[in-house]
């Protein structure tokens, strides 16, 4: 289990701060605990728990205060990642953060009553919006800190000194990937200010995992990340069996990681197809967009499903590899390298991709770690945090790959570095063939993982151990953990809340796309409007992660 750091609430602001400033200067994530109807006493009913890394990737830590009353001071003059992650606090627990500069519902919309991630809140409980969130107070209170003096009420404007014009880029379009809407000030073709919106995807994820089991669960985190969906599936269980106090066999570990680096190709393929059709390249977009479907169809063989796998299962996962996968991969691997050279022999020289992806969308590495983004686009400005060198798990410190980095932070970086990937999780992939290991692909505890349906059909025993695991679900160990994988668009982590029970107290995801999305507003303010669509595309956001 994770050790937690109790702090007071009083004291929490300057406990951050020192934290900080001893190097734990990466914030993961924010949430919140209602205790309301846990199985021991606690000090208070809520408590909030912040996830903090240290400047050197290699720990973590995990500081929690309970709260006597609803309130506490924000921390986003630490952390600029800080006004997302507290905004979805305040939205789903109803915790005030004083100070903080625009704290409003983030994931439901301003009609919602309630705050959805209480205990108390009923989860059949549906609520309709009646009327149209314009954004405006946010935008002028936007222009009012970019000093733009521009009063923008209901359409029209007053007292405004440049003759600006308001567009919505989304949800419903395209170029937005996914259901996300930004609202642009425009100058001419020059954004002024902008600020985004999502919650048009909330699911309700992390609610629907206080009422399913632990392998229940396995088919809700595919839709996460929908472009790699076994990563999700990795990241959970993986974090289920530390909390078990399980460690996977050999072989197991070696197929996850096989998979893992399947699905970091997947995702960026899409990724790199994506980027290059909003800036007009449709062969590129085809050459890149091809091996996927290849990829897709060694999956379905693999898992019986295409796009949302649910391959994985708390202890291993559903079947060991089919006769015949190595030889379907090699040939899978060999369209992939195919694609990746005729896309980069289009582009590599090409002017037209130059001018438009060069010096654009830029974040620099200091803004970057302060606004918590991770993976690709983190790499992308020079830093090279990658958790499977830096904290890495299931062998992957054997494996001979480099951490591919980029130097400007800008959409070629972000375009390039994950060119840079694929070619990386090849290698890994390679070795991982060359030297899988025989043995089982699940542990053999019956407590965990469900057995031979041979014993389920001859033995009474093995129908008791199925019908007991279905219904009743592993039995997690009563405790408090934060797990993480190095996924796809980045450190993809699963705080989790055990009563003892076979279904989980809480659950709470802390998601790539979630926290690169708050940076977007500002890394396209001062651009022109075609360059924010190559800056969205560049950072991946998926917005089922995103949205929850």
């Amino acid at each position: 289990m994770s050790e937690i750091i109790k702090a007071t609430s009083i004291e929490l602001h300057s406990f951050i701060k020192t934290k900080y400033e001893e190097g734990f200067n990466y914030l993961l994530d924010i949430t919140a605990i209602d205790y309301s109807e846990y199985v021991t006493a606690n000090e208070e009913q809520f408590a909030l728990v912040y996830i903090l890394r240290h400047e050197s990737f290699k720990e973590h830590i995990v500081i929690k205060t309970y709260l006597k009353k609803l309130e506490i001071e924000t921390i986003t003059d630490i952390f600029r990642g800080a006004d997302w992650l507290e905004r979805e606090v305040y939205d789903q627990y109803g915790i005030i953060f004083k100070k903080h500069p625009n704290l409003r519902r983030i994931l439901n919309h301003k009609e919602f009553v309630g705050h959805p991630l209480r205990k108390s809140y009923p989860i059949t409980k549906g609520q309709l919006l009646h009327e149209v969130d314009d954004l405006i107070e946010e935008m002028n209170n936007r222009l009012l800190s970019k000093n733009v003096v521009c009063k923008l009420e209901s359409g029209t404007f007053s007292d405004c000194n440049k003759d600006l014009m308001f567009l919505n880029l989304g949800p419903s379009h395209p170029a937005s990937h996914g259901t996300i809407r930004t609202y642009v000030a425009l100058d001419g073709e020059t954004i002024e200010c902008a600020v985004s919106e999502i919650g048009y995807l909330h699911r309700g994820f992390e609610k629907s995992c206080e009422n399913h089991t632990y392998n229940q669960i396995i088919p809700y985190t595919d839709r996460l990340n929908y472009c790699s969906a076994i990563s999700n599936n990795i990241s959970f269980v993986k974090t289920v069996e530390e909390m078990l106090g399980v460690e996977i066999s050999e072989r197991a570990q070696a197929i996850r990681v096989m998979l893992l680096e399947l699905s970091r190709i997947e995702d960026h393929v899409v990724c790199l197809a994506a980027v290059l059709v909003d800036m007009g390249g449709l062969t590129n977009y085809w050459y890149m967009y091809n091996p996927r479907e290849d990829i897709y169809d060694l999956l379905s063989k693999l898992t019986g499903a295409r796009l949302t796998n649910s391959y994985m299962r708390v202890g291993g996962m559903t079947n060991d590899l089919y006769e015949g996968f190595e030889e379907d991969l090699k040939e899978v691997i060999k369209k992939v390298k195919y694609g990746v050279e005729q896309t980069l022999s289009l582009i590599k020289h090409n002017r037209i991709f130059h001018d438009r992806t060069q010096n654009v969308g830029v974040i620099s590495a200091e803004n970057a770690l302060n606004y918590a983004m991770t993976g690709p686009n983190l790499r992308a400005c020079g830093v090279a945090f990658d958790m499977r060198k830096d904290a890495p798990y299931y062998g992957y410190e054997k494996y001979e790959f480099d951490v591919v980095v980029g130097s400007v932070g800008d959409v070629y970086d972000r375009v390039m570095v994950r060119f840079g990937e694929i070619d990386e999780s090849i290698k890994i992939i390679e070795q991982v063939m060359q030297n899988l290991p025989e043995g089982e692909v699940c542990v053999k505890d019956n407590s965990i993982t469900l057995p031979k349906k041979e014993a389920v059909y001859t033995t009474i025993e093995g129908a008791m151990n199925q019908f007991k695991l279905t219904f009743e679900g592993v039995k997690v160990p009563i405790g408090e953990h934060y797990g993480s994988i190095e996924a796809t668009n980045g450190e993809l982590g699963f705080f989790i809340v055990s009563d003892g029970s076979g279904i989980p107290y809480k659950v709470k995801v802390k998601a790539p796309s979630f926290t690169a999305m708050s940076a977007y507003p500002e890394m396209v303010e001062g651009a022109q409007l075609a360059d924010a669509i190559l800056t969205l595309g560049s950072l991946n956001i998926i917005a089922g992660e995103m949205d929850r």
